[in-house]
């Protein structure tokens, strides 16, 4: 396969499991096809299995040249954002229902006992319509969880004035039977308004209505009540999933930036008449090393000045910038509107703001993880050292621990698709003195290069180690000592003010310097090596660190199971006050013997 074609199962690989909104594009950028998935990675994944596929699945697949995601914070927003789309883009191979602008609404019908009730368009009914809504199947599983939660009829008038007896909805506890009089009408009434404060997104003020009531009923002692008021709060907060998608109103374009070695990503999330209608990632080069808000700063002129970029009332900003007033204006005197740049927000705003954010570090992650990418990125490192081809093998080492505590080397693998998370592997130091970073790393290369000598592992192209010279230096020193004259060295430092994108790096010695520019595909490649390196090695630190903290200090007697340690530390009501106790005291504990006392005193004392 060419390194520039699609490569479904490395693009899998690096996917999320989380619910969003995946998009199919073909080789000209036509979109093909809008889906939904609770978790992404699964339902992807799904498009490429050897068999199973239906025709029209395999004539989609066959056309695909690049996927793109949007994360959502649940599968209802990814319902949602999927159902916009569609409608704005209409995806040849997604099914296209016609619009007829007859929006579903829900209606409280007027009546002694009023109902709630599935309508579509804005007919002249008796009662108060919410709405619309942006599909039917959103209104009906509303309608399902409101029976569940509030106990409202959802039956048609006919239906209600002729039972006269309740019905199998009573029955399942979906409806409190007010055609046969088994609630009050006060009771009702109190079950509608409740209902009414769902559907107008009084969502806080509810729970906190009922969360009183259920007080209330256990101080009088009306358990039962009491029980099921607390099911109905647990019930309220189970379903009151932020909207963050979908709102009541608002107009916006949602700006997050992010930098991290290795490349940079502004998302941007546009907001109409409160529905997520579009996003999308973009992957400006950084040229120089710049803020997140200087980032943006020069990306929203660009975006907007041009003129052929919609403007809406008010851009919502992960950063502050400190040129908004100028912005403002520029944008004014180009398009004569007037608009509003924010980037302290609460409330449905501060979500929106979130969602953009998630979006811009998964983009950013499936970008510096994309098979296409990774090799402009390895072939630029080839040039600069000098290789005949691509290296193929590379491994990098890094040390972490606590003011010495649970020291751990880690080693990550990249290998021609990037990361090979399967080779990676931690290192636990032992035998070297607390904070000693560079017998750390001696060590962890020992033991991982002496395995390469006698042939259980294959050699790297690339060894790249973090820390500067002097860990190059214990990194010579072992090749050296194992005869492992062909791995290539480089080491990398960060430069006089400890900023990425000014590393200095060692080229096969520490005398060959070399100070590459912000923008060099290779510098991001050993970067993201380098951060993948750190990352693993803090994962594998704090395991081992917590692993530690929890290890009971009897654990290492022989003879002394859990029960007797359970005994031994009730007895004495905790560690600190055995470690106090003497040996004729720890004998006195039923089942330890005068010998056993012995041999748990002396290891508790024998630092």
């Amino acid at each position: 396969m060419s390194p520039l074609e699609f490569d479904p199962k490395h693009f899998v690989s690096n996917l999320t499991t989380r619910p969003g909104v995946y998009r199919m594009y073909d080789k000209l950028g036509e979109l093909l096809y809008v889906g939904k998935a609770k978790n992404l990675k699964n339902r992807v994944a799904s498009y490429f299995r050897a068999t199973g596929l239906t025709t029209k699945t395999m004539a989609l697949v066959s056309r695909i040249h690049s996927i793109e995601i949007a994360v959502t914070k649940s599968d209802t927003e990814a319902l949602l954002l999927e159902q916009t789309l569609i409608k704005q883009h209409r995806p040849p191979y997604n099914i296209l229902l016609r619009d007829d602008k007859s929006y579903p609404y829900i209606l409280l019908s007027d009546h002694t006992h009023p109902a709630l009730l599935f309508r579509r368009g804005k007919k002249h009914n008796k009662g108060t319509l919410f709405g619309p809504f942006p599909s039917g199947p959103a209104v009906k599983d509303s309608l399902i969880t409101m029976q569940k939660v509030f106990k409202v009829r959802q039956c048609e008038d006919s239906t209600y004035a002729n039972r006269s007896r309740p019905c199998l909805q009573y029955q399942i506890k979906r409806c409190s039977g007010p055609c046969v009089g088994l609630i009050s009408n006060e009771e009702y009434a109190s079950d509608v308004r409740h209902a009414k404060m769902f559907l107008q997104g009084k969502d806080q003020e509810l729970t906190a209505e009922i969360t009183a009531q259920m007080s209330a009923a256990a101080v009088e002692m009306e358990f039962e009540r009491a029980a099921a008021l607390r099911d109905q709060v647990i019930q309220l907060n189970h379903i009151q999933e932020q909207q963050d998608v979908y709102g009541q109103t608002g107009e916006a374009d949602v700006i997050a930036s992010l930098i991290q070695p290795g490349g940079l990503c502004v998302h941007v999330m546009m907001v109409r008449k409160g529905k997520v209608v579009g996003s999308k990632s973009h992957y400006p080069k950084m040229p120089i090393e710049i803020t997140e808000g200087e980032l943006l700063s020069s990306f929203i002129a660009q975006f907007y000045l041009g003129g052929s970029q919609e403007l809406p009332k008010t851009i919502i900003l992960s950063h502050e910038l400190e040129d908004s007033e100028a912005l403002i204006e520029g944008i004014f005197q180009t398009t004569q509107k007037k608009i509003e740049v924010v980037h302290n927000v609460r409330g449905q705003r501060a979500r929106w703001l979130d969602l953009a954010k998630l979006n811009a570090e998964q983009g950013l992650q499936a970008r510096l993880n994309d098979k296409r990418n990774h090799f402009s990125r390895i072939t630029a490192l080839q040039k600069l050292l000098g290789f005949k081809a691509p290296p193929s093998h590379m491994e990098c080492f890094d040390i972490s621990h606590s003011s010495g505590e649970a020291t751990v080397a880690s080693c990550v693998v990249f290998g021609p698709d990037g990361p090979d998370k399967k080779r990676y592997r931690s290192f636990n130091i032992e035998g070297v003195e607390p904070g000693d970073d560079y017998g750390a790393m001696k060590q962890a290369l020992t033991r991982r290069y002496k395995r390469v000598k006698s042939g259980e592992l294959a050699a790297p192209d690339v060894l790249l180690i973090d820390g500067g010279k002097g860990q190059l230096t214990q990194a010579e020193t072992v090749l050296k000592e194992l005869g492992l004259v062909d791995i290539f060295l480089l080491g990398v430092a960060k430069g006089d003010t400890r900023k990425p994108g000014l590393e200095t790096l060692y080229i096969g010695s520490k005398e060959e310097e070399v100070v590459l520019p912000p923008d060099s595909s290779a510098l991001h490649l050993i970067q993201h090596i380098r951060d993948e390196a750190h990352r693993f090695a803090v994962k594998s630190h704090r395991r081992r660190r917590d692993k530690k903290r929890r290890h009971s200090a009897l654990e290492g007697i022989p003879g002394i199971g859990p029960t007797r340690r359970k005994e031994l530390l009730m007895a004495f009501g905790g560690y600190q006050e055995l470690l106090s106790a003497s040996q004729q005291d720890i004998s006195k504990v039923k089942g330890i013997s005068t010998k056993k006392a012995e041999e748990i005193y002396l290891h508790l004392h024998k630092n």
